[in-house]
């Protein structure tokens, strides 16, 4: 049973204005009102329990809407129903509203098709778990990191607009001669102090103007390339890419959508450049008449286990098994090299702060040396 993904795309485009090539990044880091992952894993289990237990879908949403705890959750499964009752199917609601995406639409679709909408919903859910559960280990990871980098950068500027300035008036007070090493702290001090608007200004416009190029190919294509080849972060971003892209293409062939049609739509899921294409080239020479594993095999982007692993699924008919297997693998793999970038970033950021900080107080404390020993 295949669907034709084209012409439903174009529709949805033609409905709303939103970036659904996003799914599988912007929830990561967002935090504002939207239906986003956290919502969709309950609400996508509590849905299936109810269908499971034998309610009709209309009352399965009466009774979400009325557990919704914020009112703009509650008005969208308000109007979910009332296009439900108006004769529109679950998926083509689903595929109107801007909040969900067309990885769902179709999953849903199949659902709805096959009979199997409980089962689908309850995959749903699962996805959106292994999804949320990536997300935090990521965040996890990575806070104490940056939380160490805001507070270098924060205790590194007052001591370049407050302490330097102090110890600068001293050292003209007295006339001391200053080591070259304490001339280029004070150079740079007076620099950032007069100059910090500017500074501020030049930042502020470099993050804007990377916004705007953001969506341009070439700026995506340099980017992507630039990530996969930075030691060992580019390996671990192209497993998150991979654990993400397995997951996609786990739930749709357990709903039996056609390959072809599966990679089309989740190249338009991911916005990563670099798989986009391995993806798009992959697409055209199943196509063409090759098989998955041969064609992953013309793209750098897919590793060999993944290839072989294909091959494996495509000689015993496992290829649901094995992208699950597959999936479960790189979120192992992420979740390891997640704690191990994080021990191995916690003490060197704690000794490069520890060494910008030292510099600084070394600097200032040789004029005071000399000062002491000419007094003396």
């Amino acid at each position: 049973m295949g669907i034709k993904i084209a012409n439903t795309k174009k529709e949805k485009q033609k409905d709303s204005s939103f970036d659904i090539s996003e799914i599988l990044t912007t929830e990561i880091t967002l935090f504002g009102t939207a239906f986003n992952s956290k919502k969709k894993e309950q609400w996508y289990a509590e849905l299936s329990i109810l269908l499971k237990s034998g309610i009709d879908l209309k009352s399965g949403l009466e009774l979400l809407s009325e557990t919704q705890k914020k009112e703009k959750d509650q008005k969208l499964m308000i109007t979910m129903l009332s296009q439900l009752v108006d004769g529109s199917s679950f998926s083509e609601i689903l595929k109107k509203d801007k909040n969900f995406t067309d990885y769902e639409y179709y999953a849903i679709k199949i659902g709805e098709q096959t009979g199997q909408l409980a089962q689908i919903t309850l995959e749903l859910s699962e996805f959106y778990k292994r999804k949320n559960d990536l997300r935090r280990e990521i965040v996890s990871s990575l806070t104490y990191p940056l939380i160490v980098m805001l507070t270098a950068c924060i205790v590194i500027i007052f001591m370049l607009k407050y302490v330097v300035p102090m110890f600068v008036d001293i050292f003209e007070q007295n006339n001391v001669e200053l080591p070259g090493i304490t001339k280029a702290i004070i150079n740079f001090s007076n620099f950032t102090g007069e100059n910090g608007f500017l500074i501020l200004a030049s930042l502020t416009i470099s993050v804007i103007v990377v916004i705007i190029i953001s969506k341009k190919d070439w700026y995506r294509k340099f980017s992507g390339s630039f990530l996969l080849k930075i030691p060992i972060l580019g390996n671990y971003f192209r497993k998150i890419y991979m654990a993400q892209f397995t997951q996609a293409l786990s739930l749709l062939t357990q709903a039996k959508v056609p390959m072809v049609d599966s990679i089309e739509l989740i190249k338009n899921m991911i916005n990563f450049y670099p798989l986009q294409q391995g993806l798009h080239k992959t697409n055209q020479a199943v196509i063409a008449g090759d098989k998955l594993s041969a064609a992953f095999a013309q793209n750098p982007i897919f590793d060999k286990k993944m290839i072989a692993m294909v091959r494996v699924a495509e000689e015993t008919n496992q290829t649901e098994f094995i992208f699950q297997k597959l999936n479960e693998q790189y979120n192992q793999q992420v979740k390891h090299q997640s704690q191990v970038i994080s021990n191995v970033l916690n003490p060197v950021l704690t000794i490069m702060v520890g060494i910008i900080v030292g510099v600084i107080l070394i600097a200032m404390y040789l004029p005071m040396f000399r000062l002491s020993s000419v007094i003396g």
